[in-house]
């Protein structure tokens, strides 16, 4: 099937101008100045999108599809994600963790989640591993789930979080080598997802790792890095390392909400293209007291994502195409779509994003399947339906 769109401003992440876009497939086929010979092509479908913005579909690396939580008991359990909670926010590439529930919570039920959602049409990868460690999995082995399981692209851990296992710099390093070469064996980018909490250690079991160890810095994405001004300072120091950092997009973790956790960031020198955002949409965000316990328990949706690119324009006057590739570029080269994910030009997945001037998703097209059409959900998952 092809699809012409017409009259794009282009953020390819950067601003590549006016152009016309046309799909084949799943695939961009070409992006030029004008590629008005094609209207004559058989069934051919046009979408004139008057100068709107046309970006990349987000890439999400931080969305619990099946759901997390169980903070405060059973009751507590956060419910899964549906489809149009992703598409009506511009996600067309998720990665998914289990989060702190690795009980009720299972590597099996994550990797059936995971195919109905390719079988909608997006794309979606999986982690295995939770908070603990040893980490759970599906085959037994950490290495074995990477290299055996397709969809399986790296293991989470948690430091510095009275929910984890308290992993030393050994043995986080010793995960991080798994990783690595079951993702060699299997031709992927594998990584290590690391939830940061609010202890005093924050990154220095990662430091530790990547200094005493022959490990790069980019095995490792630690995430949550906007809770407090120290771990932003963290979260700089391992970026000019050559490390990825990824801040949550919310406001209800951070101090000041992420835009000023990002935009502090950037002030501090962080190089961008090592920035990324994600929603944890699904997962929980609990409130411990002094003592440890739980307070209070809320989630987050993926409606962040597009909330924050807006706030970065507009309250903290980062450029947009910059702030754009934290949601793109940035997490697709993470997760091992560098040029294929997160960009606008010929050869690419046609993941692209329309918004309106409100950062309102207009259009979504994922692989070159119409998602979201005029705002409006047009396709939906089973039981929305």
């Amino acid at each position: 099937m092809l699809k012409l769109l017409k009259n794009c401003s282009v953020y390819a992440p950067k601003y590549a101008g006016k152009k016309d876009i046309l799909i084949m497939g799943e695939r961009i086929h070409a992006v030029a100045d004008d590629l008005s010979a094609w209207q004559a092509a058989p069934e051919i479908e046009v979408y004139d999108i008057n100068g709107a913005a046309v970006c990349p579909g987000i890439v999400d690396t931080h969305v619990h599809i099946t759901g997390g939580g169980g903070e405060q008991g059973p009751v507590s359990r956060t419910p899964e994600i549906r489809l149009s909670e992703l598409t009506l926010n511009g996600v067309t590439t998720v990665v998914s963790p289990l989060g702190t529930d690795g009980i009720s919570r299972s590597l099996e039920n994550l990797l059936f989640k995971c195919r109905a959602l390719e079988h909608y049409g997006l794309t979606c990868r999986i982690v295995t591993g939770n908070y603990r460690y040893p980490s759970p999995t599906l085959t037994g082995d950490v290495a074995r789930d990477i290299a055996l399981i397709g969809e399986m692209i790296g293991v989470k851990i948690a430091i510095s979080d009275h929910r984890g296992s308290n992993v030393t710099w050994r043995e986080l390093a010793r995960l991080g080598t798994e990783v690595r070469v079951s993702s060699m064996l299997s031709g992927k980018k594998g990584y290590v997802i690391i939830h940061v909490g609010s202890g005093k250690d924050r990154l220095k079991p990662l430091f530790d790792a990547v200094e005493n160890s022959e490990l790069p810095p980019d095995t490792f994405l630690p995430t949550h890095c906007c809770r407090t001004a120290e771990l932003i300072s963290d979260a700089v120091k391992f970026n000019k390392m050559g490390g990825t950092a990824d801040f949550t997009a919310d406001t209800v973790e951070s101090e000041n909400g992420t835009a000023a956790a990002v935009y502090s960031a950037l002030q501090q020198g962080a190089d961008p293209a090592r920035i990324t955002m994600s929603s944890d949409a699904c997962g929980s965000q609990p409130k411990f007291d002094a003592d440890g316990n739980c307070t209070g328990i809320t989630y987050t949706t993926p409606e962040t994502l597009l909330c924050e690119l807006r706030r970065l324009k507009e309250l903290y006057n980062v450029p947009f195409e910059t702030a754009l590739a934290f949601f793109t570029e940035n997490p697709a080269r993470v997760a091992g779509f560098a040029g294929r994910k997160g960009v606008i030009r010929a050869g690419a997945d046609a993941d692209i994003m329309v918004l309106d001037g409100d950062y309102r998703v207009d259009r979504l097209f994922a692989r070159g399947k119409l998602f979201v059409d005029g705002g409006a959900a047009v396709v939906k998952d089973y039981f929305e339906n």
